[in-house]
């Protein structure tokens, strides 16, 4: 059986969905193969996901202009008002950012992975111009014209461009021949959910902690926080095999930490996931555009890697509404306009997030010195405050 479409998508997770939507809005006949996303959370009706995403306003106002956003559960969305960023060692620098200083309501929000999903999923039932076939791509054929995937099941899809929203194993980013760089962190995300014992307001903390890594703990609606602990391989092997009570008390010892004890939140057992930087040679290809972690993968110390998968789709957006005209959707000018509008703020992220994890990687004494230094400065530098939040929150902010 052979399908015609004018833009095929796969990917099962949010980005891709997302994408869906948002084509399908644009006035492109669009196709979904949701490939099965092994990384979806399954926490059981009234538990907290383990996996959170603090969007940024290009996230909040595309969700918004696709109707997501205000379906999804707000009881369960917590607004982040303020970041603390804490260095390490007796001489620890701090610097701190908050949402009046920014000029905005918000510097982010705090989103669980099924919230965002299901509210997408619910979207997509109702949404006109979008198929969604269930399956498993085997083939990919590539002509000047066309593009076609080819199913396990014997299903062919024919569009004029193909999206690749497939995760950081992408299936269409190696089928298109697009070369990686790629380099482990030797660390793991240790995630899970904490109830503390006193109000975070909303603060957002972050602590570099040198050989023990990075924690950071996001603010969830009430007194709850979602930790991600970003652990070197031992140390997140130690963590997975103590007790929630263990984990607890660790977190209760964070330097200048104010929210008291902490109580894990079920599914109390912690999740742990690898962490890597992988950075495509190229987010096109003949008739091809990635998104998301199909075309970059970053270090979660800044939780900008879902909503560098959201500006992707907003740039693309952009780069197709020049040829609303024709039903040509992969158009090389197209695709390299599109390539062009993201290069910058990749790059930046990837540079930014990279740079700074090994900075604070590094266990030199006078290197210790210096990066404390550097944010207890940069601290007293509002404009150039603005200027680091304006890139985290995808949008200009004025000095």
């Amino acid at each position: 059986m052979a399908m015609t479409t004018d833009i095929c998508i796969i990917g099962g997770g949010a980005i891709g969905k997302a994408a869906a939507l948002a084509m399908a809005r644009a006035g492109r006949k669009t196709t979904l193969l949701a490939v099965e996303n092994k990384h979806r959370t399954s926490a059981s009706r009234g538990d907290w996901d383990q996996r959170v995403y603090a969007l940024n306003h290009v996230a909040r106002d595309l969700l918004s202009r696709l109707r997501v956003w205000d379906a999804m559960d707000s009881s369960r969305i917590a607004a982040i008002d303020a970041i603390q960023v804490h260095g390490d060692g007796e001489a620890a620098g701090k610097i701190d950012f908050d949402s009046y200083s920014s000029r905005t309501e918000a510097l982010a929000w705090t989103v669980e992975d099924s919230n965002i999903n299901n509210a997408l999923d619910h979207a997509l039932q109702f949404a006109t111009g979008v198929t969604i076939v269930r399956g498993s791509a085997s083939a990919l054929r590539i002509s000047d014209q066309l593009v076609s995937v080819l199913l396990e099941d014997g299903t062919q899809i024919d569009s004029t461009l193909l999206i690749g929203a497939d995760g950081a194993n992408s299936w269409v980013r190696s089928q298109a021949d697009i070369g990686i760089h790629y380099r482990s962190y030797h660390q793991q995300a240790v995630v899970a959910n904490f109830r503390c014992e006193k109000p975070h307001h909303g603060i957002a903390s972050q602590w570099f902690l040198g050989e023990q890594g990075i924690v950071a703990l996001l603010p969830l609606p009430a007194s709850k926080i979602s930790l991600v602990w970003s652990a070197p391989d031992s140390l997140a092997k130690a963590l997975m095999q103590e007790s929630p009570k263990q984990l607890c008390r660790r977190l209760s010892e964070l330097p200048g930490q104010t929210l008291g004890n902490f109580t894990p939140l079920p599914p109390a057992t912690a999740q742990a996931l690898p962490l890597r930087l992988i950075r495509s040679a190229s987010m096109i290809a003949h008739r091809i555009a990635l998104i998301g972690d199909a075309a970059h993968v970053v270090h979660p110390l800044a939780g900008q890697g879902m909503n560098l998968g959201f500006g992707d789709i907003d740039a693309l957006l952009a780069a197709l509404s020049t040829n609303v005209q024709t039903a040509d959707c992969g158009e090389a000018q197209t695709l390299a306009r599109y390539a062009r509008h993201r290069a910058e703020q990749v790059m930046l992220m990837q540079l930014t997030t990279d740079g700074l994890q090994r900075l604070f990687d590094t266990p030199i004494a006078p290197i210790k010195f210096l990066r404390n230094m550097g944010l207890s400065a940069v601290d007293k530098l509002p404009f150039l405050k603005r200027k680091l939040m304006a890139h985290a929150l995808g949008q200009s902010i004025s000095s």
